[in-house]
């Protein structure tokens, strides 16, 4: 007789103070702490470790030469770039080039190092101070092959000068006109949507809707996530890379 592999959905659970999201293996996380457990994620913290399945939007601004790298005085135009983190290494999804990039100055697609697409962990900084005589600061982002390594690499980055050598594979720093954030994919009534990383099932579904499906990937598989759409704390539900919604 054959037995049934069907999973369980997850479920979002009223409780107070804080509801609940219980997976299909009957773990249960308070909302606020889902992200946390998938990445570590901290809301306000500096940095950010990529999982697979993120993204990092890269958008770099240019400008004539020899005007100052900020405001508008000289400015040109952006380029972007659109990263997604594999199970090993990063993949080069797109890329929105400008006309009339300067030639001196190099492609958004080229500040991170094709060396650097190659590792395994990567973690971002949203901003680190190299100078504090001229207060220069900018993104950084740490490759490394294993946990323990980009935990040290981190570490250094109290003197970025001893990790962020020039030609290093390990560490890009972006420029101080280039901003770097963090991204994931999801698929909304059917279209796939770019939402920035920390995103709630809120601001998906801006009212209160009459038919409210989702599902999350579990264990390599789309699985059903039930919730009460006309519970508005339900929708404080954190999206996860994947998730797949629909709604009217």
């Amino acid at each position: 007789m054959a037995t049934s592999c069907r999973l369980h959905p997850y479920q979002v659970i009223p409780r107070s103070p804080e509801y609940l999201l219980r997976s299909p293996n009957s773990h249960e996380t308070p909302l606020r702490d889902v992200l946390l457990e998938y990445n570590g994620f901290v809301r306000g913290r500096h940095s950010i470790d990529l999982r697979p399945q993120m993204q990092i939007r890269i958008e770099n601004a240019y400008y004539e030469k020899g005007y100052s790298r900020k405001g508008l005085n000289g400015y040109l135009g952006t380029e972007v770039a659109r990263y997604e983190v594999k199970t090993a290494g990063m993949h080069l999804l797109s890329v929105e080039p400008m006309k009339e990039r300067p030639e001196a100055d190099r492609p958004v697609q080229d500040l991170v190092s094709q060396d650097q697409l190659k590792f395994r962990y990567y973690r971002l900084y949203f901003e680190i101070l190299f100078d504090r005589k001229t207060d220069a600061h900018g993104s950084v982002l740490l490759a490394a092959n294993t946990i323990d390594e980009l935990t040290q690499l981190s570490t250094q980055l109290a003197n970025p000068e001893t990790v962020c050598v020039a030609g290093s594979a390990h560490c890009t720093i972006f420029p101080e006109a280039c901003s770097v954030s963090v991204e994931m994919s999801i698929v909304v009534n059917g279209k796939p949507r770019f939402i920035t990383w920390g995103s709630l099932l809120s601001s998906v579904v801006n009212h209160p809707p009459e038919r409210l499906e989702m599902q999350r990937i579990y264990r390599h598989r789309l699985t059903q996530v039930k919730l009460d759409p006309q519970d508005r704390n339900q929708l404080s539900l954190p999206l996860l890379p994947g998730d797949h919604i629909i709604w009217q």
